[in-house]
């Protein structure tokens, strides 16, 4: 949408998501992020960490769920979304702001790790609406090809038998 301000962050979780239901039983899934910027002071000749930013961050409905399922304390991540503002009031009565992370992805960073992805099976309702009475999504291993589409016939895979498709790509 216009307007929005839009970023990437990526950074380490502080802590494993917290998922919990709003009243008319909407998942929602909050984190914090850390983002440490590392330079190379060339005078010590070693690496230097910058100021951490923490950004919070947060995900709704069927997003949270597996967001809560998938992500643990300390793993590295990369999330996408916008950036969102809200004033309230503290304890004190001071009037303050906050700038949080609407995350509309997000996923393990690959740089220092590697990841299995499974695909979750579709609860069939509205964008997860029904309330799911706080028990995580089934999943099933996804035996396709992650780049094809579901039901999708399988056919012979173009980078697999070098030359079976002679010279011209396949596609």
């Amino acid at each position: 949408m216009a307007g929005e301000t839009v970023i990437t962050v990526v950074g380490n979780l502080t802590a494993d998501p917290e998922l919990r239901y709003t009243q008319n039983g909407l998942p929602v899934a909050n984190f914090t992020i850390a983002s440490t910027p590392r330079n190379f002071d060339r005078a010590a000749n070693e690496w230097k960490d910058g100021d951490a930013l923490f950004l919070r961050a947060s995900v709704w409905r069927e997003f949270a769920e597996h967001v809560a399922g998938s992500l643990t304390k300390g793993m590295r991540v990369i999330a996408q979304g916008r950036l969102r503002q809200r004033s309230y009031q503290d304890r004190e009565g001071n009037q303050r702001t906050a700038i949080e992370l609407e995350v509309d992805e997000i996923g393990p960073s690959l740089r220092y790790a590697t990841a299995q992805v499974t695909r979750a099976a579709s609860t069939g309702g509205a964008g997860g609406a029904g309330g799911g009475g706080g028990q995580r999504p089934a999943q099933q291993q996804v035996s396709e090809e992650p780049w094809s589409t579901p039901g999708s016939s399988t056919s012979a895979d173009a980078w697999s038998t070098p030359g079976s498709f002679g010279d011209d790509t396949p596609f």
